[in-house]
């Protein structure tokens, strides 16, 4: 289970969203309900530097584990990789969130969190109150304009989707060396992430299939996400979102951000924050600050 070290004062909880499948996640405080979606290849205990911002500004938080991910469950990926896909990983969010007796709420997403918040954001309109994104733009249009600098820089994504066992045999080999060379090409800070946070990592991308569960998650990523993706292309998100990009972040050099945005939602705002791809843990106080900008306010 998540190491409390991380985030004290949180509750635990393992919430059944279908037969077989739980996610793992906590919750603190009081207030306006955000959920916070991690990335890869990160868990919930990345946003132990931000979570006791939002719960000491007078909100109620949660943060889960992603399915695949941290101490969630790793189902099969099925057909199509399908139960990878954003449209199902969003839908267990919905189930957590109405559990915990919430049925509208902001959401905050990272990486493959914030992808998973997109998704959240067309498919339940009437529960996604605001939305963050953090250091992506949308996956359709990365996909779309994929070129050599992008393919470069962003390897794994053409790396993980191979056919199974490959990617999985590969990264297995030597798992904390892989995840070690990930981390440190995110971050464009000295120190983050922290051992203490790279052991928790490493913890949990050593348990017995998550390797395969996060290579089903980009496999989805490439194949079913982009066919909802295209079903919804004149759809647009009805949240007001926020979008942070991080100001050395190869997203930031290679988009104009807000623009990839403006194609998918109503209402957007935004700007970078210092550092590169991991802005929770590079910069919280000031990933915080812009949350506290823009979540509603406490009553």
């Amino acid at each position: 289970m998540t190491h409390p070290s991380f985030l004290p004062g949180f509750e635990p909880f393992d919430i059944p969203v279908e037969e077989g499948v739980a996610i793992h996640g906590v919750a603190a405080g009081n207030g306006p309900p955000v959920l916070l979606l991690h990335g890869h290849p990160q868990t919930l205990s990345t946003w132990h530097a931000v979570a006791p911002r939002l719960v000491e500004a007078g909100y109620r938080v949660v943060a889960t584990d992603l399915r695949g991910y941290g101490d969630s469950s790793r189902p099969p990926g099925g057909e199509q990789h399908i139960n990878y896909s954003k449209r199902l990983m969003a839908r267990d969010q919905m189930a957590v969130m109405q559990a915990l007796g919430h049925s509208r709420f902001a959401v905050v997403g990272h990486d493959r969190g914030g992808r998973v918040a997109h998704r959240m954001a067309l498919d339940y309109p009437d529960a996604v109150e605001r939305l963050v994104v953090l250091d992506i733009a949308p996956t359709a249009t990365m996909y779309a304009r994929t070129d050599r600098e992008f393919a470069t820089r962003y390897f794994w994504w053409f790396f993980f989707i191979q056919p199974a066992p490959l990617p999985e045999r590969l990264i297995e080999g030597d798992p904390e060396a892989f995840l070690r060379m990930h981390l440190q090409a995110q971050s464009r800070t000295s120190g983050v992430p922290s051992e203490p946070l790279i052991q928790e990592y490493l913890r949990c991308y050593r348990r017995p299939g998550t390797v395969h569960a996060i290579c089903e998650d980009y496999r989805a990523a490439a194949g079913i996400d982009l066919e909802h993706d295209a079903a919804d292309n004149a759809a647009r998100v009805q949240a007001p979102l926020l979008v942070l990009w991080g100001r050395d972040s190869v997203v930031g050099k290679l988009y104009d951000v807000l623009d990839t945005w403006r194609e998918k939602a109503l209402e957007v705002r935004g700007h970078a924050v210092s550092g590169g791809h991991t802005l929770q843990e590079e910069s919280p106080g000031e990933t915080a600050e812009a949350l506290l900008g823009f979540l509603p306010r406490p009553r």
